[in-house]
């Protein structure tokens, strides 16, 4: 298996800390408003990276914190008149909500900032012990120049840096030794929920958190560091210098970074009007079909959001499921053996498992696993209609197993359809019995319009949400 390190900027076969066990650490959100569709990208790609080591039989120790404590929370609190807490645990849940519609698996561990502030502490006093850290007027600073890779992750010189902010000054940080040092503590402020510590009163930076949480959860050096390109700098860069100076060890061996995400070919923004959550989607779309669009992709690349492709994958996905219902069906008939011809079929099936795994092999390449699995749809559609229901079922595990991989739901909830839907229904029937076609076309554009789609099979009616 190779995975696309940003680290070094080229494709390195994967090895893991410890065999059969992988230890992945993937950003959260920041907990105060509803997660946007930008959110929903990491959290699906990274969800189906988790999948896939465990379809290959790892045992995935998957962490994903929540940034609980923050000035945008606090100040969404003080605009509300309510506790910063409130706040962040009203949006935890739902984001929880939007990350189960989207088929999203809870992580192995879902740490929040604000019940990991005395293990931040004790880093931070480490740092200071080594000469990494110092404090002024009760901030803690990281010594930037004092570790030497620093820069290593974005590629960023530090000279250049040092230039880009020579003439900033910021209030409140006049006791910085260095322009480029960043904070570990900050003082409490007026109405802002605050610890107490060694160097006073106050909160943890930002990003001391994810340092904390993954050593704690997973240990000084992990497998797998993920989250949006937009964490590479200053984000991720700043977490290796905490983490590597304070526990003297790599910190994570591969990192990975999903694409940007663009709506209608311009970066999302409230300014721009195209911003939009999580939930605002979902009364459009089905939130399967927003994860399909996602894994249509390769995940380092610039994903484009439009209607018209979200469409498409909404195409795409009823095709699949189409066939699966199709494969289901004629494998819940009376039971007969698979013949010559029908193992020849499965030997194809065979090959594009194949197929699927090495697009997965290939730093997790979703969208040629997806292609994969069109042609799995392919097989189906011509070869399960007059086939062995061992077939059909041999032929429904391969391919319920592979949407499994990427998250893909497959079995569709029973819907109770209300009164009327139901009327009409029965009515059309009776019209068909009665030969009164007509009639039956008339039931069928107005269900359509009502969102509901017929299809009429040996077996009776079916229908499905539009």
């Amino acid at each position: 298996m190779k995975i696309y390190n940003t680290l070094t900027r080229q494709k390195e076969e994967f090895v893991p800390v410890h065999p059969g066990k992988v230890g992945m650490y993937v950003c959260g959100p920041t907990v105060y408003n509803y997660i946007h569709i930008g959110n929903a990208r990491p959290m699906i790609i990274f969800d189906t990276v988790r999948r896939y080591f465990e379809y290959k039989g790892y045992d995935v120790n998957y962490v994903s914190n929540f940034t609980d404590v923050d000035d945008k929370i606090i100040k969404k609190a003080n605009e509300e008149g309510v506790s910063a807490t409130e706040i962040a645990e009203r949006y935890i849940k739902e984001c929880k909500k939007d990350m189960e519609g989207l088929n999203v698996k809870p992580a192995t561990h879902q740490p929040k900032a604000t019940e990991e502030i005395d293990g931040m502490i004790r880093m931070i006093g480490t740092l200071i012990e080594k000469g990494h850290a110092y404090e002024a007027n009760g901030t803690v600073y990281f010594k930037t120049r004092s570790f030497d890779g620093y820069g290593k992750l974005s590629k960023k010189n530090i000279d250049d840096l040092e230039a880009g902010h020579r003439d900033i000054k910021v209030r409140g940080e006049e006791g910085k030794q260095d322009p480029l040092d960043f904070v570990l503590w900050k003082p409490k402020k007026e109405g802002e929920i605050a610890w107490p510590s060694p160097w006073g009163e106050g909160r943890p930076g930002w990003h001391i958190e994810c340092s904390e949480m993954s050593k704690k959860y997973i240990g000084d050096t992990i497998d797998i560091h993920a989250g949006g390109e937009d964490l590479i700098f200053p984000h991720h860069e700043n977490e290796i210098a905490q983490s590597e100076a304070c526990n003297d060890e790599c910190f994570a061996n591969y990192w990975m970074h999903n694409g940007f995400l663009n709506i209608d070919n311009q970066k999302m923004s409230k300014s721009a009007g195209n911003f939009f959550t999580v939930r605002e989607i979902s009364e459009k779309y089905p939130l399967q079909v927003i994860r399909f669009f996602m894994l249509s992709a390769h995940y380092r690349n610039l994903l484009n959001f439009s209607d018209t492709l979200v469409e498409s994958a909404k195409n795409g996905l009823d095709r699949i499921l189409t066939a699966i219902e199709l494969v289901r069906d004629q494998a819940e008939k009376t039971g007969s053996a698979v013949n010559k011809v029908e193992e020849e079929h499965l030997n194809e099936a065979g090959k594009l498992v194949g197929k699927f795994e090495d697009a997965m092999e290939d730093d997790f390449n979703t969208a040629d696993a997806v292609s994969a699995i069109f042609e799995l749809v392919k097989l189906a559609n011509t070869t399960v209609k007059e086939s062995s229901s061992d077939y059909a079922a041999k032929l429904l595990e391969i391919m319920e197993t592979l949407c499994g991989v990427l998250g893909i739901e497959t079995k569709q909830e029973e819907e109770i359809l209300d009164e009327e839907i139901e009327r009409l229904i029965e009515e059309r029937q009776q019209a068909r019995k009665e030969k009164d076609f007509a009639r039956a076309d008339e039931i069928r554009d107005e269900l359509l319009e009502k969102g509901i789609i017929l299809k009429d099979t040996r077996e009776g009616v079916k229908w499905k949400r539009a």
